[in-house]
């Protein structure tokens, strides 16, 4: 065999693995870091979701005007207990964020709405100015998740 056709000696394509691998764990880690990171958004959104909805049911089952029935809501909404006990749902939720409206606290939209079979009574339960602080910020950003709001028909 003459030189030109001989392969190439595996001493030269040594670190060829390695150096590949180091390009490409960056955007891999990237990835990995954003996905988790997303994924840990939702999850907080869909536990504020749910828990904004457990109070709006709460205020649902009541009539409407009951000081105590809306302290509980708002517990129920953060908390996820109506005896404000343990910690939040979420890092840095508190009851100031939590907006409860009613038949006696919102009469103009919330008392008496007309539908075709009758009038009812609405509860709104909703949490508003929850920012999600982001782990790895330089993936994803820390975000202010929108109102998150929940509506229910109420007892007259």
């Amino acid at each position: 065999m003459t030189r030109k056709h001989r392969p190439i000696a595996p001493l030269r394509r040594r670190g060829v693995a390695a150096v590949e691998l180091g390009i490409l764990m960056i955007p891999l880690l990237l990835l990995v870091f954003g996905s988790s990171e997303l994924g840990r958004a939702v999850f907080s959104y869909n536990v504020l979701d749910k828990t904004v909805r457990d109070a709006a049911r709460h205020l649902s089952q009541h009539g409407p005007g009951d000081a105590t029935i809306a302290g509980e809501a708002r517990c129920l909404a953060v908390y996820g207990n109506s005896d404000c006990s343990g910690s939040a749902v979420a890092p840095g939720l508190t009851t100031a964020m939590v907006t409860i409206c009613d038949a006696s606290l919102c009469p103009g939209s919330h008392a008496n709405q007309l539908t075709g079979l009758g009038a009812v009574n609405l509860v709104t339960a909703s949490v508003e100015g929850y920012t999600y602080n982001s782990i790895v910020k330089f993936v994803v950003p820390s975000m202010n998740f929108n109102r998150i709001s929940v509506t229910m028909r109420a007892q007259l």
